[in-house]
């Protein structure tokens, strides 16, 4: 049994770790159906950014692999850069929740919770908004974090997280989230036994897309 396994942390310390499960919590909430708490998105998450150890599972299924050189060190950089983000962003979610509520994060009920990360998800777009509102008395909402298509290195905290839940969420479990295939079992996926299953052709998620073999000649021309 692994030490993350074992309930120990890879990276987090025990406040961190409490407030990022707690707001991954909030993305995909627990209602009828599993959320990120039973999904493991945490787990996933302390995991990744416990060094390079886990970025590339390994086709077979065996384990991951090592990376080395100029690779290993440009994901060394990746990982402390995102290790940062999520330093400052929690340090920077506690404060804001502690200026409006009096108190840190995850002590928070969960419609102050969703207010405090509301505030970390668009602080400047919302500014700008209610500039544009007191202008002209009406404005567009800004795009949501959870639509945006950057890569993670480029992302604030909050998209940041956001991605990152998703990941932990619908990912093979291979990676240290989607426990039990919960993720995939709300959608309606049953996925491989493994990596090995799909790497070695013994499955396929043809049948999750298309029926039929798509007309490209037909399909170029359509609408000239």
């Amino acid at each position: 049994m692994s030490e993350q396994e074992n309930g120990g942390r890879l990276f987090f310390d025990e406040h961190q770790w409490a407030t990022v499960e707690a707001a991954m919590a909030r993305i995909i909430p627990t209602d009828d159906q599993p959320g990120a708490r039973e999904a493991g998105t945490a787990e996933f998450l302390d995991r990744y950014l416990s060094g390079i150890d886990y970025v590339y599972a390994k086709p077979d299924g065996s384990g991951f692999e090592k990376l080395e050189g100029k690779r290993a060190g440009a994901w060394r950089q990746r990982i402390d850069a995102l290790r940062g983000k999520y330093a400052e962003g929690i340090e920077e979610l506690d404060r804001r929740s502690r200026a409006r509520f009096d108190r840190d994060f995850v002590e928070l009920s969960e419609d102050q919770q969703d207010e405090a990360l509301a505030e970390m998800e668009r602080p400047e777009q919302q500014k700008d908004l209610e500039q544009a509102q007191v202008a002209t008395g009406y404005g567009a909402p800004p795009e949501p974090a959870m639509q945006q298509t950057s890569t993670e290195i480029e992302l604030d905290f909050f998209p940041l997280l956001a991605l990152h839940t998703r990941q932990g969420f619908y990912s093979d479990p291979v990676y240290g989230g989607n426990r039990d295939r919960v993720g995939w079992r709300l959608i309606g996926f049953e996925g491989p036994e493994s990596l090995a299953e799909t790497h070695a052709g013994r499955y396929t998620t043809r049948p999750f897309f298309a029926e039929e073999q798509i007309d490209w000649k037909k399909e170029n021309g359509h609408g000239s």
